[in-house]
């Protein structure tokens, strides 16, 4: 009902009742466009918003001149004289465009199919001349030689024609199934959007894994960043309507990028093809269009080949985007999907430092408190305490005299627990981090990949962290024309390939030169997904961070997990204390009747000892148990938490290697990874969720 609301709003459209009174309207048109899958063609409505910018621009008479008019947030423009919609971004197969009015139902899936705009005309003009003159049965032969009657106001049909004329010419009779007909876009039930906030507030790239198709439907990476899109937009009105209401928020755009073409477009499928078995075709065909990619990665030639894509298609569509929207003053940030969230990694690694003044205007999540005096409000914004700023400005407190503050001080100023435990992890953790770098100078050369050579290979016994660069494919790593704000990688293998490149550890005060935010999210049966915080931390065993669902509760059966388990721990040790009474009690030797008033005393002293130790067994295990203490993973996603797990869905938990391939293709959908993406992007702008989840940062 929501999607169909805006079709209110427009004029009168002549509905069955109201021309039946005797009262013609003209119809309302909307426009529509077709899209053909696997030979199929399906006609989609356009946006509310975009067919009324449409009609407009159809109005004015511009039909005749070669007008283009955006649509679809300006990722597709409609040719209004040639009738055709073109992709802006990417390639695609330009699609037919009609203005609709006039509708019957399909064979085949019972969707209504649009007529053609000219037939449509036509029908329009017997359905006026039957209301005006009350004269209906009205007959009309369609350009297929398909014949239309129009009987009455609320009944029309389309009579397919069992054959076509015969020899002797005799002409189609009303045989075969009827077909609905249906006049106006209200009348056929269509799902027709509202259309996107035209306001653009960041843009985010979105670079793929490994072939062409990315979810467990074999859709490209067009499909899936649409669904993306699409998911982003239902979350910002669930959870920012707020911000949405107060119009301090538009949207995030999401643009693919696709390099999996342009590899597999330099000959080297030829080149597989002359070697490849004839036996198992299809799975070798799929193999070679798949798998081969990370050989390919880790060859010298193609990675130089994937990286060059990868990062002058980000640089166009960055420059285009620019074109398109001049007054976009937002920021950028990259996410990467399994092998993509590698070579994101790579690049980010090898760009070159931005100087301090630069690195500030970006709006690093990381506070330089090794820079001075940092603003107070920059400070409270990163950790989500933006109503405090006043307190703090009527105490005339700066960064400087935050670092020296107490607990004492904060309770003083009247700053409740809450964000008082959070100010006092960000002094410690900026303290301990400054205290590092000045402790261990010399891990300054081990920080920079592009101090990386094959001779500091061996110093891994004079340096404790090794190169993050160590092991990378020797190419020329191209350079972005913008410093990413976040990075996000889902499902994503990095840990594993800087393990097997020779990266141990990763130092804790090493940051990517131009990227400040790094986010690595990853279902529970994610078969190629790695963690990266142990890589940090290594010495302190921890479980990710669990990503709260976005209806703001932990699903039903992980609760119901943790609360059997919980009664299991307690059940398990209440009865192992019982029995140790019981057998303590019966091997005891019997003692007199006059010392039994002392026995009992003594008895109850050593059964309060015995249950002392036992106290400790009723803790429940690590599974369940919850972070009381702050966890430094250092700055690589500026002192916060980097390793985020998704919570798995009900069916999911009964077979997890049965779910196992749909846990890596599942984040295009997934409600929970897109509210993270847009939480802490719109928190660099200081907008926070209406409510805040549970269990989130």
């Amino acid at each position: 009902m929501a999607a169909r609301e805006p079709q209110q709003a427009q004029p009168p459209s002549g509905s069955a009742e109201s021309d039946a009174a005797g009262g013609y309207e003209a119809v309302a048109p909307h426009w529509f466009y077709c899209k053909v899958t696997d030979g199929r063609e399906r006609w989609i409505p356009f946006s509310a918003q975009d067919s009324a910018r449409l009609e407009e621009a159809h109005g004015a008479g511009k039909d005749k001149d070669d007008v283009v008019v955006p649509t679809s947030g300006g990722r597709y423009d409609v040719h209004l004289k040639k009738r055709q919609r073109v992709a802006v971004y990417w390639e695609e197969e330009v699609s037919e465009v009609r203005r609709c009015t006039w509708f019957y139902k399909g064979d085949k899936d019972n969707k209504y199919i649009p007529y053609s705009e000219t037939f449509s005309e036509e029908l329009e003009e017997a359905y006026m001349t039957a209301v005006t003159q009350d004269e209906w049965k009205k007959k009309l032969e369609s350009p297929s030689r398909e014949i239309i009657i129009l009987h009455n106001p609320k009944l029309m049909v389309h009579y397919h024609p069992a054959a076509t004329s015969d020899d002797w010419g005799s002409t189609p009779t009303e045989q075969g199934r009827p077909r609905t007909v249906k006049r106006g876009v209200e009348n056929i039930a269509a799902d027709i959007p509202s259309g996107e906030p035209l306001q653009i507030d960041h843009l985010v790239f979105v670079v793929h894994g490994i072939g062409p198709a990315c979810d467990i439907r074999f859709r490209s990476i067009v499909q899936c960043v649409n669904d993306f899109r699409s998911v982003s937009l239902s979350m910002l009105q669930a959870h920012f309507k707020r911000a949405q209401e107060q119009q301090h928020i538009g949207r995030v755009e999401f643009l693919p990028v696709n390099w999996h073409s342009s590899l597999h477009s330099t000959g080297v499928d030829v080149d597989l093809e002359r070697i490849t078995l004839p036996s198992i075709n299809r799975l070798r065909h799929f193999i070679n269009d798949t798998i081969l990619d990370v050989f390919f990665y880790n060859s010298s030639t193609y990675c130089q080949t994937i990286v060059d894509t990868v990062a002058s298609e980000m640089n166009r569509l960055y420059q285009l985007f620019l074109q398109r929207n001049p007054l976009f003053k937002g920021g950028v940030s990259i996410a990467g999907h399994s092998l993509g969230s590698l070579i994101l990694f790579d690049l980010l690694t090898n760009q070159k430092a931005a100087p301090d003044g630069d690195e500030h205007k970006e709006g690093a999540r990381a506070a330089a408190s090794n820079r001075g005096v940092e603003d107070i409000k920059e400070i409270l914004k990163e950790l989500e305490l933006c109503e405090y700023c006043e307190v703090f400005e009527k105490e005339k407190m700066d960064g400087q005299a935050l670092f020296l503050c107490t607990e004492a001080n904060l309770k003083e100023m009247g700053i409740p627990l809450g964000p008082r435990v959070k100010i006092l992890h960000y002094i410690s953790s900026k303290r301990e981090t400054q205290d590092q770098s000045a402790a261990a100078p010399q891990h300054k050369e081990c920080r920079s990949p592009s101090q990386h050579s094959p001779d500091h290979t061996d110093d891994g016994r004079n340096c404790q962290y090794r190169d993050i660069g160590l092991g990378q494919v020797s190419a020329n790593y191209p350079q972005l024309n913008y410093k990413p704000s976040i990075f996000f990688a889902f499902g994503s293998p990095i840990g594993m390939f800087l393990t097997v490149r020779g990266v141990k550890r990763i130092n804790p005060n090493y940051s990517l030169p131009t990227c400040k935010g790094f986010f690595n999210i990853f279902h529970p049966f994610d078969p190629v997904a790695y963690r990266i915080e142990p890589m940090i931390v290594p010495d302190v065993e921890f479980e990710p961070m669990l990503l709260p669902h976005h209806k703001g509760r932990k699903r039903m059966h992980l609760e119901l997990k943790e609360g059997l388990t919980r009664m299991s721990v307690d059940l398990k040790n209440n009865l192992l204390g019982s029995l140790r009474v019981a057998w303590q009690s019966f091997t005891r030797s019997p003692l007199p009747a006059l010392e039994a008033a002392s026995t009992e005393g003594e008895a109850e002293a050593e059964a309060s000892t015995e249950k002392q130790p036992d106290t400790k067994a009723e803790e429940p295990p690590p599974a369940v148990k919850e972070e009381t203490s702050p966890i430094n993973v250092g700055r690589l996603n500026g002192g916060n938490r980097i390793d985020y797990v998704l919570q798995e869905k009900p069916i999911e938990s009964f077979n997890e290697y049965l779910f196992a391939l749909q846990g890596h293709l599942c984040y295009w959908e997934s409600e929970d990874t897109v509210l993270l993406v847009l939480k802490e992007i719109y928190q660099t702008q200081g907008i926070t969720l209406d409510q805040p989840l549970p269990g989130s940062q």
